[in-house]
């Protein structure tokens, strides 16, 4: 992902389904311990002590997550009656069917529909590097002259200058979810996953297409097999294990 200022790349979403529920409980239960560095550093450590042949996280990506919670929570609170459409939560779907092109209000011939935030978890794809990244929460929505819906995001462990303008049909879309060693069956030749893929320059996401599959017996370390994939970006191929693959929930 690159700039006028040189390379700059995003770490990929770094926490699982019950550590982030673990972290959210926290922040309702400790809400005035939130800025103890020791709370910080003992969730690193429980964590990484469940993360067997995954790779650890650091103290700042937890104090991040943190820290982004409550950047959010001073965000939605109203301190003025500002009416820019930046401002406008894409929650509220009881907006005006009257509104002028390119507000952030939906009019009557608007082709798709805004995610439902409060039931789903929802991942967007990044136009300046082509990978998908966690969204942690929806800030505005527009409409195209074509009729297209765009919404604002901010990313996972991102602050406001890495937020985009995505397409809701072709950019955004529930969350892919983590394989585990006993879920391997659950791939097959053929299926849409997304594959982790780390190099010196980048460790994110992309979409990527399971050529082979080797099925191997598993041992003490888990899931053996190797997965030939190609990515759909850039038509590169590689053999990955399971820990490296998400699969699509319409699996």
């Amino acid at each position: 992902m690159g700039n006028t200022d040189g390379l700059k790349t995003r770490e990929p979403p770094s926490f699982s389904e019950s550590e982030i529920k673990q972290m959210e409980k926290l922040i309702l239960e400790k809400k005035d311990e939130l800025l103890d560095e020791s709370l910080f550093q003992k969730l690193t450590e429980e964590f990484n002590l469940g993360r067997a042949g995954n790779k650890a996280i650091q103290m700042e990506q937890v104090q991040g997550w943190f820290q982004d919670k409550i950047n959010q929570a001073s965000e939605n609170t109203p301190s003025s009656p500002i009416a820019s459409e930046e401002m406008l939560p894409v929650s509220d779907t009881s907006l005006s069917n009257n509104a002028p092109e390119s507000s952030s209000d939906l009019h009557k011939g608007t082709k798709d529909k805004i995610p439902d935030i409060t039931e789903l978890e929802f991942e967007a794809k990044s136009s300046r590097d082509g990978a998908w990244y966690d969204v942690a929460m929806f800030l505005a929505h527009r409409v195209l002259a074509s009729g297209e819906l765009e919404v604002r995001v901010r990313f996972q462990g991102f602050g406001a200058e890495e937020d985009e303008w995505v397409n809701v049909k072709k950019a955004v879309r529930e969350r892919s979810i983590p394989l585990e060693s006993s879920e391997c069956r659950k791939v097959s030749v053929g299926d849409l996953v997304l594959c982790f893929r780390e190099s010196s320059e980048e460790a994110i996401y992309f979409d990527a297409h399971v050529l082979e599959i080797q099925r191997k017996l598993h041992d003490i370390r888990g899931c053996r097999c190797l997965f030939l994939i190609r990515y759909d970006h850039d038509q590169t191929e590689e053999k990955v294990h399971l820990r490296r693959l998400c699969r699509r929930p319409a699996y």
